[in-house]
């Protein structure tokens, strides 16, 4: 794959051009195809999907999304430059025993006492991993897990892949005020159900699920990653504490992949990260949903129905989801049984 290989050096080299010379993509992008009315009814549809998820994730109405954000432009540059130089100063955390433990965990010959070894090598992700563990989510019964040990014997190798992903996440969770708070919590929740639904539909695939799981995590995290950059620029510049709404969504939409790609390359994740979030970006021509963007759009639609937001019909999502209704039912089970055992949330949280 040399231009794939050629496309991720390029990204984050220092001569990298700006953001504003590539064609700029969505969260949720159709294959292009030969059928141009079929694709424009599915491009109109995921559109609405996504001015959903920013409505929800930003606690707005839809007209504050298209408001003017011009005093505060200015942010948008800077933050292109931090990207695309490698200037971010919100980055989270790699866990130091992060690519070993995706290698340990890809391994078949792996055992159980090797995982918490590795585990508990690194405190700091010792002390999330029981966290998350014992969190609605993941804790299979009414017991507490107290041990890694423990986590790893009850949750089986399959389950602590997921958990270890969330965990990366967990840091991010920790917010300076009470908007920042709400986004971050409501980007939590939307990731590990897009993560859970990325990992089933790669099930269906035969695919790899725990893979899909991380890499469905990416986004949420991307969201996440760009709000607290964009709120210290706005801060440094003194255009305001916090970045209006509609220029959150502009730089969401605008840079939410080269994010994900970045965290991937940062976390030294393997190639084929990166060819799974290029494929979700860019999809070939005639080229079928990858189980990352199904993940993303069943994830998406399942969370805002459980916080009662505006959503799509139920005949919109089969013409967007590239599942049978078999399989669309066997996944939202599924999500709606991980979102019922979570905190049951309020109206719109």
């Amino acid at each position: 794959m040399p231009g794939f290989f050629t496309w991720i050096s390029g990204l984050f080299s220092p001569r990298q051009q700006p953001a504003a010379h590539i064609t700029e993509t969505r969260l949720f992008n159709p294959s292009q195809g030969e059928h141009s009315e079929q694709q424009s009814l599915e491009s109109n549809v995921v559109e609405q999907l996504e001015e959903h998820l920013f409505c929800w994730l930003l606690d707005i109405p839809p007209a504050k999304l298209d408001q003017d954000y011009t005093h505060q432009e200015r942010a948008l540059g800077e933050l292109e430059r931090r990207l695309y130089h490698s200037e971010m100063e919100e980055l989270p955390r790699r866990p130091g025993s992060l690519p070993m433990l995706m290698r340990s965990l890809s391994s078949e010959t792996t055992d159980r006492k090797q995982i918490t070894d590795i585990i508990l090598s690194d405190p700091s992700l010792t002390d999330q991993l029981l966290q998350v563990a014992n969190s609605p989510y993941f804790r299979p019964g009414d017991h507490t897990i107290e041990s890694v040990d423990q986590a790893v014997f009850i949750l089986g190798l399959d389950g602590i892949r997921s958990v270890i992903s969330a965990a990366v996440m967990r840091p991010m969770m920790a917010a300076r005020n009470s908007r920042e708070a709400l986004f971050a919590q409501r980007a939590w929740r939307w990731g590990l159900t897009c993560a859970r639904a990325s990992e089933l539909v790669a099930r269906i695939h035969r695919d790899d699920t725990s893979a899909h799981f991380m890499v469905g995590l990416l986004p949420a995290l991307a969201y996440i990653t760009i709000r607290r950059e964009l709120t210290r620029i706005c801060r440094s510049q003194n255009t305001g504490s916090e970045p209006d709404a509609a220029l959150l969504r502009v730089a969401l939409t605008r840079y939410q992949w080269a994010a994900c790609q970045l965290l991937a390359n940062i976390w030294n994740l393997p190639p084929k990260y990166h060819a799974w979030l290029l494929s979700a970006e860019r999809p070939a021509p005639h080229q079928a949903h990858s189980a990352l963007t199904d993940g993303l759009l069943m994830g998406t639609r399942e969370v805002l129905r459980h916080a009662r937001q505006r959503n799509l019909a139920e005949a919109d999502v089969q013409k967007i989801v590239h599942l049978t209704p078999e399989q669309i039912g066997s996944v939202r089970t599924a999500l709606l049984k991980m979102l019922q055992e979570g905190k049951s949330p309020q109206p719109g949280t």
